[in-house]
């Protein structure tokens, strides 16, 4: 094979040591957005479609802000946005809300002129692009909303499009040739579209107290608006419903907005809220036993005929859901027949519907496709940042052995108690400083599969020479960022000379775990290379 680094692209390795999932305070700059400006305006140039007969042209003012214009959107960036190109060619419009072909009436909010971009506001179709469908849009708040970018498309092309993500993920970010990207398989499409989130965060912000009467007087009855960001805001708009949420999420946010207005005297600068959906499977010969449970774990004891239970009735057992709202209250999720329990207001993932096909994908993926002569089988599961336990409980009855590590105490504590809950003997739980976090693992690397699920800034280099170091024969590594996993990546395909250690890729996929947004998870197969990386120099 041949060197990596030296056929990389230009200013890749660079590139990887950035942090593109955040924009730079208040600068304008996203790097994953500014990379597909900067593709498209290439590409635009290339194309002839300005200055064709080569004469210089002034480059014409920019509209004054709050300038209502009309543009047409050529492509839909990374971040969900839709790019339009300037009549001269050499500056791009962000457009939210529009898909390719959309001919619209926008509001200009504010220029980057170094960055060769504006934001602006949509506000409405003139034309709409041949993959456009208003009638698909489920939500009275789309296009004013930040949650969703993409319920005007249908679920197909939303699919086709998250695979396009991933691919400039890789190409933008891995700082590989792409000999050594294998193509990006078809997104995995989630089972709901709507009526998919398990958990909602709605948020406001009290108002100021009555300046007649000082900074001491009584605080405002104006009831603020209690809900999500509005597009380009820093401020929320008022959102009685979301229907991504599942049907309990939906009534316990109602609820909430109604004790909130109750209650407003209570919070004197806002508040974020909860809106967990709990299930719990009662068995129909010990529904009443289970029941009584159900009151106790949640601590929220409903009325058997509450409007504030959902019942579904299954052959065996019948199924009840709630919508808890207390942080520090237990909520129950069910991933088949793998039950966890976590504080309401931990992580865990909240699209119930895809658990199932997430993880047994995964399972899938165990093993290498071919098992070379002379390899001993994978044995051992290594689950890093392994939180309450998702991939280590569910994984587990395929190995001798498993053990989740995690920094955080708290999520240790939960993990072991759902590896008891699902009678797991064979899977333990520790907690790891995240300078030392492989150092006591007790399991030979080259029969270990290594997982790893890190938050959005994806791994530290620490924890990447960490991985090196150990050499697990097999990761998978998930991912809720594939710009950053592109990142990490690549510097495992790199590998560490002095180790002798390095990946290659064996598959790359997305997953839809937020249908109707421009959110897509990723998950990276790969394998460690069996020869010396110096031999591959």
């Amino acid at each position: 094979m041949q060197n990596t680094i030296d056929r990389q692209q230009p200013d890749a390795k660079k590139r990887r040591k950035l942090k593109p999932e955040k924009a730079g305070k208040g600068d304008g700059f996203d790097e994953v957005l500014q990379l597909d400006v900067e593709r498209l305006l290439k590409q635009h140039k290339q194309e002839g479609k300005d200055d064709k007969d080569g004469d210089t042209v002034s480059k014409p003012a920019l509209p004054e802000p709050f300038t209502e214009i009309e543009v047409t959107v050529s492509e839909v960036s990374s971040t969900g946005d839709g790019l339009a190109v300037s009549e001269n060619g050499d500056h791009v419009y962000v457009v939210p809300f529009t898909v390719p072909g959309d001919k619209g009436l926008v509001k200009v909010v504010k220029h980057f002129p170094a960055l060769s971009y504006s934001i602006t506001d949509f506000l409405k179709v003139i034309e709409p692009g041949p993959q456009r469908d208003d009638s698909r849009i489920q939500c009275q708040y789309f296009g004013k909303c930040s949650g969703c970018q993409l319920q005007m498309l249908s679920y197909e092309d939303q699919l086709k499009y998250k695979k396009r993500v991933v691919e400039k993920a890789y190409a933008n970010f891995s700082g590989l040739i792409p000999e050594l990207i294998p193509p990006i398989g078809d997104t995995f499409p989630s089972p709901r579209q709507y009526g998919y989130r398990t958990k909602l965060t709605p948020h406001f912000t009290t108002p100021a107290k009555n300046k007649a009467n000082g900074a001491n007087g009584p605080p405002s009855t104006q009831v603020p608006p209690i809900g999500f960001t509005i597009k380009n805001r820093r401020m929320d708009m008022d959102i009685e419903d979301c229907p991504l949420g599942t049907d309990i999420v939906r009534r316990g946010l109602k609820r909430e907005r109604k004790r909130v207005v109750e209650n407003l005297h209570q919070y004197s600068k806002g508040a974020t809220l909860l809106l967990r959906e709990s299930t719990t499977r009662i068995k129909k010969d010990q529904q009443t036993d289970q029941q009584q449970q159900q009151s106790t774990d949640q601590g929220t004891a409903q009325d058997e005929d509450s409007e504030d239970v959902v019942r579904t009735e299954y052959p065996d057992y019948i199924e009840e859901k709630r919508c808890v709202t207390d942080n520090n209250a237990t909520s129950v999720e069910y991933v088949d027949d793998f039950v966890f329990k976590n504080k309401a207001g931990a992580f865990f993932q909240n699209n119930n519907s895809i658990l199932s096909g997430f993880t047994e994908y995964i399972r899938q993926h165990v093993h290498p496709k071919d098992q070379k002569p002379g390899e001993k089988p994978i044995k051992y599961l290594l689950d890093a940042y392994s939180g309450s336990g998702l991939f280590t409980v569910t994984l587990s009855t395929m190995f001798k052995s498993s053990l989740g590590i995690d920094i955080a105490p708290e999520s240790i504590t939960a993990a072991r108690e759902n590896a008891r809950a699902n009678n797991l003997p064979n899977t333990g739980f520790a907690a790891a400083d995240a300078a030392t976090l492989f150092k006591d693992v007790p399991y030979p690397p080259d029969q270990t599969l290594l997982v790893i699920d890190p938050p959005r800034k994806g791994c530290s280099e620490d924890f990447l020479r960490q991985l090196l170091a150990y050499g697990p024969r097999r990761v998978v590594y998930v991912s809720c960022n594939v710009h950053t996993q592109a990142r990490d990546v690549g510097i495992l395909v790199q590998g560490d000379s002095v180790r002798n250690c390095r990946y290659e890729i064996e598959s790359i996929r997305g997953f839809d775990f937020f249908p109707q947004t421009s959110h897509v998870e990723g998950v990276a197969i790969l394998n460690k290379v069996s020869e010396p990386a110096a031999a591959a120099a």
